[in-house]
């Protein structure tokens, strides 16, 4: 009985040997915290380029390198020259990416009636289109939708945010 339980635990000393790490091979290749450190590359995800940054002509790299969103005052439509530059920028990413088709959606914050929120969202996205457009870009390639007080980006009841949702947004197609 005695050189069965012996021969168990060799066995079970061999088989757990076999599953550590080389102490001379792995050196270096394990963190603080044991895990694997940038020895081992992993894939970009699908909005991540080669560089680590967003992947070129995709939504992140519109928000990343160009801001995809534009802010109105209260019950207004009139681009400020802050919009102007952003809508600029947008322009020239654009022009990078001709096959690039977008939507400009038009928002408002909560107060208001729906409809008449929904009516000042189609003004918005309507006034960053036709920047846009009178910067060259193709009608075509853009669509605009409004969804009023539907979609708010921030949530709350005061003047921080109505501002953040006072706003016209790209969205790559």
């Amino acid at each position: 009985m005695g050189s069965r339980i012996l021969g168990l635990l060799a066995i079970l000393v061999v088989v757990g040997l076999t599953g550590c790490k080389h102490p001379d091979k792995d050196a270096g290749n394990m963190t603080t915290n044991g895990d694997m450190n940038s020895n081992v590359t992993a894939s970009p995800s699908p909005v991540e380029g080669a560089n680590g940054g967003p992947t070129a002509g995709t939504q992140q790299d519109l928000v990343v390198n160009v801001g995809d969103r534009v802010f109105f005052s209260y019950n207004g439509y009139d681009l400020s020259p802050e919009a102007r530059t952003t809508i600029e920028k947008q322009a020239q990413w654009l022009k990078t990416y001709p096959h690039i088709n977008v939507s400009v959606e038009g928002h408002c914050d909560e107060r208001g009636t729906r409809e008449y929120n929904l009516a000042l969202g189609e003004k918005r996205a309507t006034a960053v289109r036709n920047y846009l457009v009178s910067l060259g870009i193709e009608a075509s390639r853009l669509q605009t939708i409004s969804y009023g007080k539907e979609r708010p980006a921030v949530t709350g009841s005061d003047e921080a945010a109505w501002a953040q949702n006072r706003r016209g947004v790209l969205v790559v197609q």
